[in-house]
């Protein structure tokens, strides 16, 4: 899928990416870190990691294609590089928010888990939430000047 009505599909899916992981990662720190929310939150949270996990690699593709229709310059191939790297951002998401889920099964079913193991879920879980969000907004604002850099230098 390279356009949608005439607009590059990697400009469209970038939108979903943008807003999902950081709802993903807020969602699974608060599920992480308040055991009543986990509740609510640990399957909500786990479909959101999926869906993070499946469109981070059909957005790549979209990117690539847009890649070799427009110029390329330096700029465009730091944005590449780095949005290459959110797959493995997008799967440690979804681990952290999988292992979420088995703590709230394990915990519905009165089968708790030792302290230590949770806290270890929990530091997985912040860790891989503000890695993520911070490799969002990393990626994001590459892309944003690759695309705007030249266009405010000459207004």
């Amino acid at each position: 899928m390279s356009t949608f009505n005439g607009l590059p599909t990697h400009i469209l899916l970038v939108h979903f990416i943008v807003v999902l992981a950081p709802l993903t990662a807020i969602s699974a720190i608060v599920a992480a870190v308040w055991p009543t929310a986990r509740r609510r939150l640990a399957w909500p949270t786990l479909a959101l990691a999926t869906a993070v996990l499946i469109l981070t690699p059909v957005t790549t593709e979209a990117g690539e294609w847009l890649e070799h229709h427009v110029g390329r310059n330096p700029l465009l191939r730091d944005h590449t590089h780095l949005g290459d790297t959110f797959i493995y951002f997008a799967l440690a998401l979804f681990v952290a928010a999988a292992l979420l889920a088995f703590v709230h099964v394990r915990e519905t079913r009165g089968r708790s888990l030792s302290r230590l193991l949770v806290g270890l879920v929990v530091a997985l879980t912040i860790a891989t939430g503000v890695a993520a969000t911070v490799q969002i907004y990393r990626i994001g604002e590459s892309g944003s000047r690759s695309t705007w850099a030249g266009v405010t230098a000459q207004s």
